[in-house]
């Protein structure tokens, strides 16, 4: 098999370091690459902010969010690969983990440029689950409204509907069954390289 992708979507919460496919496969096998950052380096470079606040979970970034979106959807309607395409420039390794896909349009264009080799895996985690990890739903700037607004925009739920997952790995706090889940997957992977 050639080089072979595999993506997955942003976790509810963040993955264990034990358990994700870095550290499993070693940087010489896995990258991770992520969409967001090639979109907040360019969006700070052309509005004068700081890249590396805009990584974080800051008020700074979220600040700017919502305009970063509103900015982000703009680039890729002119051009729906430019922010893969940063992505992937300069990776070698024969794995790559996309963490951060969030819309149909990235899964369209990684399966139009590498076919075959592209699982797509959706991570998900209890909306109770999600609350104790300090999780808030935030719609039209204020917390808990029906208006539509940041966590209910394409960039935070784009994939909810329309694309068809090789796997669902469920991240609910126990350690045990993520693993049992993560294994599984990475034996598949190992046996394709």
């Amino acid at each position: 098999m050639g080089q072979g992708h595999y993506g997955a979507w942003p976790a509810p919460a963040p993955v264990p370091v034990a358990s994700t496919p870095l550290r499993r496969l070693g940087p010489d096998v896995c990258a991770i690459l992520r969409l967001s950052g090639p979109l907040k380096e360019q969006y700070a470079k052309e509005h004068g902010l700081d890249f590396q606040r805009l990584l974080d979970a800051s008020a700074y970034k979220e600040s700017y969010r919502q305009d970063m979106i509103r900015w982000g959807e703009e680039k890729r309607r002119a051009d729906p690969g430019f922010f893969c395409r940063a992505a992937v420039e300069g990776a070698a390794q024969p794995v790559w983990v996309v963490s951060d896909t969030r819309r149909l349009s990235d899964v369209e264009w990684f399966r139009d440029v590498y076919g075959a080799a592209v699982r797509t895996v959706r991570v998900v985690a209890a909306e109770e689950t999600r609350r104790r990890r300090n999780w808030v739903f935030v719609a039209d700037g204020r917390i808990l409204c029906s208006a539509p607004g940041v966590d209910d925009a394409e960039s935070e739920c784009g994939l909810d509907q329309g694309v068809t997952f090789d796997w669902v790995v469920t991240n609910d706090g126990d350690e045990l069954a993520l693993d049992e889940q993560l294994e599984t997957l990475l034996r598949w992977l190992r046996d394709q390289l």
